[in-house]
C-alpha cells in the first residue's frame, strides 16, 4: 500500500520515509516510534530534505495510521529489526574510502560524449536492508579436459564419436595432402588496429609515455578519462582563478579611490592607476561566463566552476576556509588532471 496514504505525511514526509528506506505502509506499521524518528533524523541530516525533522508525536501518529491501514494489532507487534547502516561500520567505510563509483548516467550523454560502458568506472553499492551484511568471494578453478583418442587413417583424422567406432563412408582415395598442392597457400593480411579503436583506448587511459619515470601514487601521476575539451576547461580553470583575484581586488581598489576623493587630505597617497583594476573586472567576468561558465565534467556533466550548496564527493579537492573551486582550478593546471567535485571520477586533460 502506498505511504500517501496515510494521514499527515505530505510530499516531503514522503520523501524523507522512503530515504529512510521506508517504502510502503507494511514497513511503517511495523516500526517502533523511537526508531523511526531516528532513522528519518539521520536521513535528514544526509540529505537536507526537510527544514526540519519529524517530531515524535507525528512520528506516532503516522504509525498509529499506518498500523489501522495494514491492520497491525500493537499487541500482537512483533520486535522489528531496523534498517542495517553498513556505512557506520568502520570495515564497510573503509571499503567505500577506497571503492571507486559512478552515478547513473542517461544513455543521451553517453551518446554526445562518444562514452562507452566500459569508460565508465565500475561502481559498488550498498542497500540499506534488515540484516547482516555477507560478502562472499568464490573462486573456480575449471577442471582440465580429457584427450579424447584419435585414430589415424591416411591423411585424415578420425576421432571418437563416443560408441568406440570410427567414422565410414570416407573415400581416402581422394584425399591429397598439402605437397600435391603446389603453392603454397595465400596469407592473410594482419589485422591493422583502426583508429577507432586507438581513440577509445586512450579515452580509458593515458600513453604509457605519458607517466614514465612517475610515482603512480603522486600527484605528477595523470589518471583518469580523457576530457573531451582540456583547451577550453584550461582556460576556464585560468579565468576563474584571475575573477577570483581580480573581485577582492578590484572591490578595495574602488573603495579606496571613493575615499581619496571624499578625503583628500588623508588618502592623498592613494594612486589613480588602481583605477584599472575596477574597470577591468567586467572583462573578466565577460570572459569567465564564456569560458568558466561552460566547463563541466566529462562524466556527470556537472559545472565545475559554478559553486553548488550540495553534498560533495569526498575525495573532491578541497581546502578549508577557501571552498572546492580555487583547489580545482590549482590541481588542474598544475597536475593536469583532477577529481569532479560532484561524482568524484579522475579526469585527464593530457593523452
Amino acid at each position: 500500500m502506498n505511504l500517501s496514504n496515510i494521514k499527515g505525511i505530505g510530499k516531503t514526509s514522503l520523501e524523507l520515509l522512503e530515504a529512510a528506506g521506508f517504502h510502503d505502509v507494511e514497513a511503517v506499521a511495523k516500526a517502533g516510534v523511537e526508531e523511526l524518528a531516528k532513522e528519518l533524523q539521520r536521513a535528514n541530516s544526509m540529505l537536507g530534505i526537510s527544514k526540519r525533522n519529524p517530531g515524535l508525536s507525528a512520528v506516532a501518529k503516522w504509525i498509529e495510521d499506518a498500523r489501522q491501514l495494514a491492520g497491525v494489532e500493537p499487541d500482537s507487534e512483533e520486535p522489528v529489526t531496523m534498517p542495517v547502516n553498513h556505512e557506520a561500520t568502520p570495515q564497510v567505510a573503509s571499503m567505500l574510502s577506497v571503492a571507486p563509483f559512478a552515478l547513473p548516467l542517461p544513455s543521451k550523454v553517453l551518446m554526445e560524449n562518444e562514452l562507452g560502458v566500459s569508460d565508465i568506472p565500475a561502481g559498488i553499492l550498498l542497500n540499506r536492508y534488515s540484516g547482516d551484511l555477507d560478502v562472499r568471494v568464490e573462486r573456480r578453478i575449471p577442471k582440465s579436459r580429457q584427450p579424447v583418442p584419435v585414430a589415424t587413417a591416411g591423411y585424415v583424422r578420425l576421432g571418437d564419436n563416443g560408441g568406440g567406432s570410427q567414422r565410414l563412408e570416407i573415400d581416402v582415395s581422394k584425399i591429397r595432402s598439402t605437397e600435391d598442392l603446389g603453392d603454397a597457400l595465400p596469407k592473410t593480411a594482419a589485422v591493422k588496429t583502426s583508429p577507432s579503436n586507438d581513440r577509445v583506448a586512450l579515452l580509458r587511459a593515458p600513453r604509457s609515455s605519458t607517466n614514465v619515470g612517475k610515482d603512480p601514487n603522486s600527484r605528477w601521476f595523470i589518471r583518469g578519462v580523457l576530457h573531451s575539451h582540456p583547451i577550453s576547461i584550461t582556460v576556464g580553470a585560468v579565468v576563474t582563478l584571475l575573477v577570483m583575484f581580480m573581485v577582492p581586488v578590484a572591490v578595495g581598489s574602488a573603495g579606496l579611490l571613493l575615499l581619496s576623493v571624499l578625503k583628500p587630505a588623508a588618502f592623498a597617497w592613494v594612486p589613480r592607476w588602481l583605477l584599472v583594476f575596477p574597470a577591468m573586472l567586467p572583462l573578466f567576468g565577460l570572459a569567465w561566463l564564456i569560458w568558466g561558465l561552460s566547463g563541466s565534467c566529462r562524466i556527470c556533466g556537472q559545472k565545475l566552476f559554478v559553486h553548488r550548496s550540495h553534498l560533495k564527493n569526498s575525495r573532491a579537492h578541497h581546502f578549508r576556509g577557501l571552498g572546492y573551486i580555487l583547489p580545482l582550478c590549482i590541481h588542474l593546471l598544475l597536475f593536469r588532471w583532477f577529481r569532479c567535485t560532484h561524482c568524484g571520477t579522475p579526469v585527464r586533460l593530457k593523452e
